[in-house]
């Protein structure tokens, strides 16, 4: 009767531990996340978005193993703007963050708004960031004040440095020079770690922040973790390590996107040699387009109009793949509108994380994003605002329609870019009545067909209203209701 009574208790905690076993097995585990950014790369300088004289093989393999998103935007198109809004799920200007912040700058990201950092902290994330930052180069607006566990990179581009092409060439005692840039630094967490950084050490931006991330994902390999990879290239000044110098026919420029496509081979071979692809989102995107008045040292935004600093498709619509193999299906292509601050609200819903109590402008897409039948953009419009809170464009959520609205831009007028490092110089252009651009079928925006559609006009005009009543718009002096103020420079 004891040995029955043994061989029955062994039983039912055997049950019991299988039962809990399963359980736990069961039990869906959190996704790691991992966003690279680049700087400045145009629509065309991936593989399959068209490259030409370089090759991306691990972003065309990342494509074969997930979806390419071809009408996916950036907010802004420029740097420190772009940012906040993937960081934060808001319009920048909704911040008070215009424009590229420069060294010494009195503002950036309040500590009161919460980053995506902060917000995958909720569920226990690892995070870092290792690359640029821009959002701020005081102490208090560092990355690890905003929810990032570990920090090694630059804290804004890495161009604003008296090393820049634009004053290098001034004479040595012009006093242009001498009050502008102070030397570039290297963070490594809230400490300095290069006081001054040279042309030799932005040789090895891309393989030491590629080195930062493999080491990264390593050590968290058994914890769920948020890393944002933030490569400073390609923004000008070009540099690239010896391994990838002189190989291939674009130039210095194609050398440096075929070192980023290297960077993205080492982080899915680390990602696959820990057993962690089924359980991680890459997203690969750029800040804005191309930086087209450097010409050879600029990339390309065919067939977009424009680049870099404009509201036309060159400047905000980017290369973008995504993989996560079981969840976005494999070789698949979308062309979907999506935006970067819709990526922080699907997020949160992904992992089950709260979302701040203040007002957000990006919305859950993960149906659009999974490619699920009949997904839709859950939008009603996306505002594209640029300088100082400008409201210059307007488009319907699913990317068809766009409204070109009465402002001045920046273009080239039809010359080529500069050569070597050294920038052409831009001439401003007006538009002075606004104009309108089926870009399904014009994705260039050559064909004003306003007339041809007046009523989804009159539905864009309501739209650009909104976002006046909501963010303001300084060409029409108006004062938005729904903005907050930027973090401020504190006394310590």
């Amino acid at each position: 009767m004891k040995n029955l009574l043994v061989v029955t208790f062994v039983a039912a905690l055997t049950i019991v531990s299988g039962t809990s076993h399963a359980a736990e097995q069961s039990k869906p585990s959190l996704p790691n996340i991992v966003i690279v950014l680049t700087d400045d790369q145009g629509y065309a300088d991936v593989g399959v978005f068209g490259a030409k004289g370089f090759k991306t093989p691990n972003l065309d393999r990342l494509a074969t193993q997930g979806c390419t998103f071809r009408n996916f935007h950036v907010a802004q198109p420029v740097c420190s703007a772009s940012r906040t809004a993937l960081l934060t799920g808001c319009y920048p200007n909704r911040l008070g963050i215009h424009g590229a912040l420069p060294p010494r700058s009195k503002v950036g990201i309040n500590a009161t708004e919460m980053t995506l950092a902060e917000l995958v902290k909720q569920k226990g994330y690892a995070t870092a960031i290792f690359g640029k930052w821009h959002l701020g180069d005081s102490p208090q607006f560092l990355p690890l004040k905003h929810g990032f566990d570990e920090y090694f990179g630059l804290p804004y581009s890495n161009d604003m440095w008296p090393k820049h092409p634009d004053l290098v060439n001034l004479p040595a005692n012009d006093q242009k020079r001498k009050d502008g840039y102070p030397d570039l630094v290297m963070y490594d967490g809230n400490k300095v770690a290069i006081p001054q950084i040279t042309h030799e050490d932005q040789n090895q931006l891309t393989t030491w922040y590629t080195e930062h991330a493999v080491k990264f994902i390593e050590k968290n390999k058994d914890h769920p973790f948020f890393l944002y990879l933030a490569h400073n290239m390609p923004h000008v000044p070009l540099h690239v390590s010896d391994k990838f110098r002189g190989k291939t026919e674009r130039g210095l420029y194609g050398d440096v996107i075929e070192e980023i496509d290297w960077s993205v081979g080492q982080v899915m071979e680390a990602l696959h040699r820990n057993g962690l692809d089924d359980n991680t989102w890459i997203i690969y995107t750029s800040d804005n387009g191309p930086w087209l008045c450097y010409g050879d040292h600029a990339g390309s935004a065919f067939p977009l109009r424009e680049g870099k600093g404009t509201n036309w498709e060159g400047g905000t619509r980017e290369p973008c793949i995504m993989r996560w193999p079981g969840k976005i299906a494999a070789g698949s292509e979308s062309r979907q509108m999506l935006m970067t601050l819709d990526l922080f609200p699907t997020i949160a819903n992904l992992i089950g994380a709260k979302l701040p109590d203040h007002k957000i402008d990006g919305l859950d897409v993960w149906p659009v994003v999974a490619g699920k039948p009949g997904a839709k953009n859950p939008h009603d419009s996306y505002w594209f605002y640029y300088e100082v809170n400008q409201l210059q464009a307007v488009t319907s959520s699913d990317g068809h329609w766009k409204l070109q609205l009465p402002h001045t831009y920046r273009t080239l007028g039809g010359r080529p870019g500069g050569k070597g490092g050294t920038p052409a110089k831009y001439e401003p252009r007006k538009l002075e009545t606004a104009e309108f651009y089926d870009l399904e079928n014009d994705i260039s925006e050559t064909r004003d067909v306003a007339a041809a559609h007046p009523d989804i006009v009159a539905r864009l005009e309501i739209e650009a209203e909104r976002a006046r009543e909501e963010l303001g718009d300084s060409l029409t002096q108006r004062t938005g209701r729904g903005t907050r103020e930027p973090g401020k420079v504190r006394a310590d």
